[in-house]
């Protein structure tokens, strides 16, 4: 998928996609000029993000 179609489907901004590629939590492949993420690996980033972790209410 693309850049764009990446932070639409992740719901992050492309600021935040282009952290995660720099911290190297994301692959990005190139086809030409463009920059895609495979499906396999926008799976991986999404399974490595921490657990959230809820208080129980009072």
């Amino acid at each position: 998928m693309s850049v764009p179609e990446f932070c639409t489907w992740a719901t992050i901004s492309t600021a935040s996609f282009y952290r995660e590629v720099t911290a190297g939590r994301i692959t990005i492949r190139k086809i030409g000029r463009k920059s895609v993420v495979t499906m396999p690996d926008a799976l991986a980033w999404l399974a490595a993000l921490p657990v959230a972790k809820f208080r129980e209410a009072a």
